[in-house]
This record gives C-alpha cells, sequence and structure tokens, in this order.
C-alpha cells in the first residue's frame, strides 16, 4: 500500500491512465474484429472499408503507447495480405 503522498498521487494516475489505455485497447481490438469477419463473410469490399478504418486506430494506439509500432506494423501487414488474398482466391474459383 502507498504511504507517500507522491506514492498515492502515482498509484492516482497510473489507475487512471490503465482506464484510458483499456478503452483504447478495447476500441482497436473492436476495429480488428470488424476486419477479421468482413474476411470470414468473403466479402472483400466490406473488409477493405472495415481494413482502411482498422489502420489509422493501429497507428493511434502505438502513437498513444498501447501498442508496440513492430506490433503494429505486422498486424497491419498481415491483415492486409489477408484481405487481398479474398479477391485472388474468389478469382481463382
Amino acid at each position: 500500500m502507498a504511504n507517500t503522498p507522491s506514492a498515492k498521487k502515482a498509484t492516482r494516475k497510473i489507475a487512471r491512465r490503465t482506464e484510458i489505455n483499456r478503452d483504447r485497447r478495447s476500441r482497436v481490438r473492436t476495429f480488428l474484429r470488424k476486419v477479421e469477419e468482413a474476411i470470414a463473410s468473403g466479402d472483400k469490399e466490406a473488409a477493405q472499408t472495415a481494413f482502411r478504418a482498422a489502420e489509422p486506430e493501429l497507428a493511434r494506439a502505438v502513437t498513444k503507447g498501447v501498442f508496440h509500432k513492430n506490433t503494429a506494423s505486422r498486424k497491419i501487414s498481415r491483415l492486409s495480405g489477408r484481405v487481398k488474398a479474398i479477391g485472388a482466391a474468389a478469382a481463382a474459383s
């Protein structure tokens, strides 16, 4: 338990920041889930729209310190490839 005034203040700040970061992380996950659902449904147009909305959200999470830059870059890269693959799969069959 925090005893000094500075430690108590630090605890309050951490709690506030944790709540904000939790909301941001949840928001990013929601955008990612929308992309995943569009990919699963096989709707390329919906997947591209969802991906275009999710990309800046991931970038914003990086600037806010919620995600590491490489993590967001990896997620964007993999999602992009999967969205592109929807059209290739439909064209091949």
